[in-house]
């Protein structure tokens, strides 16, 4: 049962809704956690490559993780002098994208990103974030 059906009661069952719910590769099961110096986003990208990866961070201070895993054997697929047949398909495929709002103290101009052994490890610096300063305004009059 999906997690959808088991929040609203629906005991239906949806093949589609139950392979997300155990597709790492679709869900991005991704921690945050934050250090004295860094945010610290680690993601779980099992069999992916870095170049099958993108990290960006748009304007509004968004932190964007996507990508894509392919077919092994798509191009084999399509040959029509293939000689074998599939009798199970379980491994994930498909496209993936999370996306994170980085909080104010968060130096988007220096994010760094690595990856090893399908794990992703995105690091954004932070910055003392400027305290609004208090102005005392002498009030006029008698």
């Amino acid at each position: 049962m999906s997690l959808i059906s088991q929040f609203l009661g629906d005991e239906t069952f949806d093949p589609f809704l139950s392979m997300i719910n155990k597709c790492p590769v679709l869900t991005t099961p991704t921690d945050w956690k934050e250090t004295s110096d860094a945010h610290v986003f680690i993601s779980d990208l099992p069999g992916l490559k870095k170049e099958e990866v993108k990290v960006e961070v748009d304007e509004g201070r968004v932190l964007q993780i996507s990508g894509e895993r392919h077919v092994d054997d798509e191009k084999k697929e399509n040959d029509k002098n293939n000689n074998y047949k599939w009798h199970r398909v379980e491994r994930c495929r498909g496209k993936f994208q999370r996306r994170f709002r980085l909080p104010e103290n968060a130096k988007v101009d220096e994010v760094k990103a690595s990856m090893e052994n399908g794990v992703l490890v995105v690091t954004v610096p932070k910055q003392e974030v400027k305290k609004p300063e208090t102005k005392v305004i002498q009030i006029e009059g008698n």
